[in-house]
């Protein structure tokens, strides 16, 4: 029990377990707001406003920050891996997530009502616009100054 309690007692974790939830929680509203229907699988699903990769990383980093100073090579491996994600979310994944809007479409049109093959589509909602992964930095950069140790 001692690891558990050392686990959600370290503050940089639970800085990071916050804006992940935080932000899968806000696409919950989101697509209750705007879809009205309550989606609970949002709660783990990638994609989406605003990113908790962005967030989880932001929020681990500044976390880090705080407790181990600018200057430290903790804070560089954070900040690199942080920028890493986010750029990934809004590049490679986006691109990933484009094909496949596009690969599922041509299949569609290709089969025409064909039924005798099965189908299961590309996951299309795998990436981030530029701004989903600001907002979800911006969620991340926050939390670590609201939850204090």
């Amino acid at each position: 029990m001692n690891v558990i309690r050392e686990f959600f007692g370290n503050y940089t974790v639970v800085c990071a377990l916050i804006a992940y939830f935080s932000a899968q929680i806000i696409k919950i509203l989101i697509a209750l707001i705007r879809e009205r229907r309550f989606d609970i699988g949002k709660l783990i699903a990638s994609g989406g406003m605003p990113s908790s990769h962005s967030s989880t990383v932001v929020a681990t980093m500044v976390a880090i920050a705080k407790t181990e100073g600018i200057g430290s090579s903790l804070f560089a491996l954070s900040f690199v891996i942080a920028a890493i994600v986010m750029y990934d979310a809004a590049g490679v994944r986006r691109a990933a997530g484009e094909q496949a809007k596009l690969i599922n479409r041509m299949v569609d049109e290709l089969l025409e009502g064909n039924t005798e093959f099965a189908q299961k589509n590309l996951k299309e909602l795998i990436g981030h616009t530029p701004l989903q992964v600001a907002a979800g930095a911006a969620l991340g950069f926050v939390v670590p100054f609201l939850y204090v140790q």
